[in-house]
């Protein structure tokens, strides 16, 4: 299975410019899910493998918007009631089965077709029916309260593209057009791995110097939520052999593999020699903050590349980190047209401080307060380390301060990111 190729970005030592990494990842990484049939129901949070086209028109037929009664707009007045006899009563899924007579309302309801000859509708509030006729007020516009054939979908259009993450709406469009079963990608499998003498299991004894493993659970929940398949794969120790062994067994049956912490320089930071010694490192250290310390690479064994993605150890940074480079990597191996978190133009409510030439994403809420071309104010919310994992509870999202920004002020435009748009794929 083609995944990465054996090029290695080398930003010469210095910090990888976030854009430079993400070209990287577009022109070198290749999709590794498999193509499967699922039946529709199964079909959530599956990326879709092929265009759908529509086999009929949606609606099929030209139908009523309206509960009312359906006439030619060639039969009313424009300045004065005009009474019409009522010749027939349509549902939703009955056909009249003749022509309009000249001068003649019929009787529908919301779905049903159109008469031939009908092109508009009469809302049932602005008529009186009694005596087996009905009067119809003046000032309706030709066509109204009437919906063509194929005005939602039309036949043999694209409805849906290969490369959509599928969820309800998308569902909704393919059973509307009659699809059963779709042609998907498999979801990806991920491995997934904290490592560290110091972390431990929640639920256990807590040793002296040791922390509990946040990462992992969050990982995990962000992953799933993303419509991964991922193997929690516990915690690993400090031992370079003990995570050699464990990363070349796990590769061979998985997509991607996803460790946190590990990717700095200390000496018992093991993961860049790790790959480095099996594969390619192809790159590392990005001129973002937090996530300085993210890294991307291969494992190499038995003709199969599995790609690596290291993540930082503080949590905020793992957070962040797996959101703008990790959910690149895992839309493009899963076969997903790439979509960018979403952001939104801001306005600064304080100044900050900042130097050009890196990346920077601030917690932050909203004021409540909007300038006079209606954007949204942020400010900076909790503590900004990015071990400070109580402030990610509680924040509106992220503030996304560019690399050429110097010392922004109070006013000055810049992204929000919204947590929710965070945590969907």
């Amino acid at each position: 299975m083609a995944q990465l190729t054996d090029s290695c970005f080398d930003a010469g030592g210095e910090l990888l410019p976030l854009e430079k990494a993400i070209k990287h990842l577009k022109e070198n990484l290749l999709p590794v899910a498999q193509k499967v049939l699922l039946p529709l129901a199964e079909c959530q949070n599956h990326v879709l493998a092929e265009d759908i086209i529509a086999n009929h028109n949606v609606p099929p037929h030209n139908n009523s918007a309206v509960d009312g009664y359906a006439v030619r707009f060639s039969d009313l007045s424009s300045s004065e009631n005009t009474i019409l006899p009522v010749g027939a009563r349509i549902a939703a899924g009955q056909f009249l089965g003749r022509p309009l007579a000249e001068k003649e309302a019929i009787r529908i309801f919301t779905g049903a077709p159109m008469p031939e000859g009908a092109d508009t509708v009469m809302m049932q509030e602005d008529t009186v029916e009694a005596d087996g006729k009905v009067t119809l007020l003046p000032g309706i516009k030709l066509g109204a309260n009437s919906r063509n054939a194929g005005e939602d979908m039309q036949a043999g259009k694209v409805v849906l593209k290969a490369g959509q993450k599928l969820s309800a709406p998308q569902i909704a469009i393919a059973a509307a057009q009659g699809y059963a079963i779709l042609p998907v990608y498999k979801k990806l499998s991920i491995a997934l791995f904290s490592s560290g003498d110091e972390v431990n299991e929640p639920g256990t004894d807590l040793p002296k110097g040791g922390i509990f493993d946040a990462n992992r659970p969050m990982l995990l929940s962000l992953l799933e939520g993303w419509g991964c398949d991922v193997t929690d794969l516990g915690i690993l120790p400090d031992d370079p052999k003990a995570m050699e062994e464990a990363f070349l067994k796990t590769a061979r049956d998985h997509d991607l593999l996803v460790s946190s912490a590990g990717m700095s320089v200390g000496e018992e930071d093991h993961l860049c020699n790790t790959i480095k010694a099996n594969g390619n490192l192809n790159f590392w250290k990005l001129a973002i903050k937090p996530g300085r310390p993210v890294g991307m690479g291969l494992l190499q064994q038995d003709g199969k590349s599995t790609p690596v993605l290291g993540l930082p150890g503080n949590p905020v940074a793992a957070f962040l980190t797996c959101n703008i480079v990790g959910r690149v990597i895992i839309q493009i191996l899963s076969g997903m047209s790439l979509k960018f978190p979403m952001r939104f133009p801001s306005i600064l409510a304080e100044d900050i401080k900042k130097k050009a030439g890196r990346e920077e994403y601030l917690r932050c809420s909203l004021t409540g307060d909007t300038n006079a071309a209606g954007l949204p104010y942020v400010k900076r919310f909790g503590k900004s380390g990015a071990a400070i994992l109580s402030s990610l509870e509680g924040a509106d999202g992220f503030m996304l301060l560019r690399t050429d920004l110097e010392n922004p002020k109070t006013d000055q435009q810049v992204f929000f990111l919204p947590i929710e748009g965070l945590l969907t794929l």
